[in-house]
């Protein structure tokens, strides 16, 4: 009879932590992410106060800029683009952990929180200005969103008119100060303007209770 050999307690626990450490590492490299690298994206959809707000709430978003971007003016303020003319649109630069929160998942997400349907821009606000868009800032970014927004469409059963966009994101100007994390240092007036503005609302008939829920469901695939 073979006698059953048992690992002091000691042992036990650093072989398991040599076992995390070790599995996180090959996760890691498997995955191709660099422990403490940060990576971003430029999504445009409509009211920079609101896609700022929805991705503020994503767990491994790291930081969100409201800003331009798009066009061919250059210093762009917000009085100009908010005029037309610029081809600015607004947009929120997002900032994101890829150890824990992957590209496919921000864009599915997206979807879920814009209609990528109209062409005319976004819920109560119209104009050029407020069109949707991704603009990826790699051909990886490229290739995965068009994947993703040819689900979206077959999902929908419907043409889906958010372009994506390459774009230099040295090109993105940040909006003035005032805007940045409006939902937080305006609360009252971003709160009654997004209900006003009747964006939830639009989103619950389009998505139902899909709609800026997070994890986001998966995009099928085309």
């Amino acid at each position: 009879m073979k006698t059953k050999f048992t690992m002091p307690p000691i042992g036990r626990r650093m072989a398991l932590a040599l076992g995390l450490l070790l599995g996180a590492t090959a996760g890691s490299a498997a995955q191709g992410v660099t422990p403490g690298q940060t990576e971003s994206v430029i999504l445009a959809g409509g009211c920079f106060w609101c896609v700022e707000s929805d991705f503020d709430k994503v767990p491994g978003v790291v930081e969100t800029v409201s800003g331009y971007a798009g066009g061919h003016t250059p210093n762009p303020t917000y009085k100009a683009v908010s005029a037309g003319g610029t081809g600015h649109l607004e947009v929120v630069r997002i900032t994101y952990d890829p150890a824990k929160v992957s590209f496919d998942q921000l864009v599915s997400y997206f979807w879920r929180t814009v209609n990528p349907t109209d062409a005319g821009g976004q819920f109560c606000d119209r104009g050029d200005s407020y069109r949707t868009a991704i603009f990826a800032s790699s051909p990886e970014q490229q290739r995965l969103a068009e994947e993703s927004k040819a689900g979206i469409e077959k999902l929908l059963g419907k043409p889906v008119v958010t372009p994506v966009i390459p774009l230099d994101p040295k090109s993105f100007t940040p909006a003035e100060d005032y805007h940045q994390d409006f939902h937080n240092t305006n609360s009252l007036k971003y709160n009654f303007y997004r209900y006003s503005c009747g964006r939830d609302a639009r989103l619950a008939d389009l998505w139902g209770d899909a709609a800026g829920k997070w994890p986001p469901a998966p995009v099928p695939q085309s």
